[in-house]
């Protein structure tokens, strides 16, 4: 643990420390020796389907596809192929290019994005590589190797840490929505129930749809039955924030951030594609929620009618902070990140959660906007943070907004509209989407503010590169028109030099 804190310490001090994708953007990388033939397709299309697989494993992580594009873009300028076509759609890639000069011929490659996966570590690990190959400090053979290392390199640690994480995850939620000891010890467990089967159905290939919708069951019928034992005995419990944790906690893996930031940086049918996904995939939990419901009444277990949160003070206010920090660092353990992002991920949520609660809250501010403005200094924290510990600003930006993802608010809507409450159930689903946007957008927002603060110098490309991007009739005719003409045969008469000449 001390080692940990010393490191941090020490990048803590590191001065001009920028993110991957800022010193990306900033400049083409330095290339005076280019390690491969350009003349030669073989080549060039093995670093074109390099630079695909580390697009791969970028955008299966969640990347946006703006950064995506821009990162593969790095890869292959710094092997010397400054100037190829990048195309993201979904989930394919397409890198196109031309070589030769006077002949040209067309290098195209095509990539599948098989399965979207949230593996942090794998995303720092690709960071990492192409941080060493900007530098030049890695030729195409031994990114290579790195990449099917990479491949065939189990998760940073067990299925079962994983499960666990999402076990903190939902324990934490139900804290900073208020729960007791004994909420909190049930929504960690009803998570931890989630997850494990979620994960048994995963490996006999279930689609995600189903998966989402039995964990909405699970999410319903361990709160109720936890509600009617405790009933009889005479014990109060409340179970909506048992089962507000378990929705989040499926909420969680979605990619409706990713989905609004290519919408945002003009990728609008990968943007609306991935829209669609988060709302299908919302929709098969709510469906799930409302099976739980119907199955609590037919057993004879019903869950009570929603009651009115109370009004917290300053501690109740402290315990929902600290809860929101472990939140967001239990998820970025079921995410499989790397132990320094877990820790970023938990101060941004603080950062976020105390923003939220200790200011806005007290203030009277309503939901949909203190979840928007939270989520802007939540982007914000997370991105100065990545950027300052050389972590990728997207583990900061999904971890932190995870605690103020609207649980409660699906229940609410799903349980008015079961019970013939129509009004008031599309009032409060209606209000879960605008958080969740509002959530997307503003940590979008925060993070685009953080790189603008931490951006580097930009280099304009060399002039040479730019007049040899392309290659018109217009200059083939020249050229033959130069190849015709004697070199003898030349105008008479001075040139008349204009000014600037």
């Amino acid at each position: 643990m001390s080692s940990l804190f010393d490191r941090l310490k020490t990048r803590l001090s590191a001065p001009g420390r920028i993110a991957t994708i800022d010193a990306a953007k900033a400049a083409p990388p330095p290339s005076p020796l280019a390690p491969v033939d350009l003349t030669n397709q073989a080549q060039v299309a093995a670093v074109m389907d390099l630079a695909a697989r580390i697009g791969d494993i970028l955008l299966s992580s969640g990347t946006s596809n703006s950064d995506t594009r821009t990162q593969i873009h790095t890869v292959t300028s710094a092997y010397g192929l400054h100037y190829c076509h990048v195309d993201i759609t979904m989930n394919t890639i397409t890198i196109f290019t031309t070589i030769g000069t006077t002949h040209k011929t067309p290098v195209n490659v095509f990539r599948v994005v098989r399965r979207m996966t949230t593996d942090f570590s794998r995303l720092s690990e690709v960071d990492r590589l192409i941080r060493s190959i900007q530098a030049g400090a890695t030729p195409p053979e031994v990114a290579e190797k790195i990449l099917d290392a990479l491949a065939a390199k189990p998760a940073a640690y067990g299925t079962w840490t994983a499960i666990l994480g999402w076990g903190v995850l939902g324990g934490s939620v139900a804290g900073l929505l208020g729960g007791g000891l004994l909420e909190i010890i049930t929504a960690f467990l009803t998570a931890t129930l989630i997850m494990s089967l979620n994960t048994w159905l995963d490996r006999h290939g279930l689609p995600y749809f189903f998966q989402n919708m039995f964990g909405g069951i699970i999410a319903t019928l361990p709160a109720a039955v936890l509600y009617t034992v405790a009933a009889d005995l005479g014990v109060r419990i409340p179970p909506g924030q048992i089962i507000a944790s378990g929705i989040i906690v499926l909420l969680a893996g979605l990619t409706l951030v990713q989905s609004l930031q290519d919408g945002i940086t003009g990728a609008p049918v990968t943007a609306s594609a991935r829209f669609f996904e988060a709302l299908l995939f919302t929709g098969a939990i709510v469906a799930g929620v409302g099976v739980g419901i119907q199955v609590s009444v037919l057993i004879g277990m019903p869950l009570p009618p929603l009651e009115t949160m109370p009004t917290t003070g300053f501690a109740s206010s402290t315990v929902r902070v600290v809860s929101g920090g472990l939140a967001a660092a239990g998820f970025a353990v079921a995410s499989y990140a790397e132990w320094s992002s877990v820790l970023i991920s938990g101060l941004t949520a603080v950062a976020g959660s105390a923003f939220y609660y200790l200011l806005l809250g007290p203030l009277g501010v309503g939901p949909v906007i203190g979840a928007s403005m939270a989520a802007v200094v939540i982007g914000l924290a997370g991105g100065l943070l990545a950027r300052r510990f050389l972590i990728p600003p997207l583990i900061t930006a999904i971890a932190g907004i995870t605690p103020l993802l609207p649980g409660l608010s699906v229940y609410r809507g799903m349980y008015a509209m079961m019970h013939e409450q129509t009004l008031i159930g599309f009032t409060s689903v209606v209000v879960a989407l605008s958080t969740a946007g509002g959530l997307a957008a503003g940590v979008v927002l925060g993070e685009w503010v953080a790189r603008r603060l931490r951006r580097p110098p930009r280099l304009n490309p060399y002039r040479y590169f730019r007049t040899a991007r392309s290659f018109t009739f217009q200059q083939m005719a020249r050229q033959k028109n130069a190849v015709r003409r004697p070199d003898s045969v030349r105008p008479r008469g001075r040139l008349r030099k204009y000014p600037g000449q």
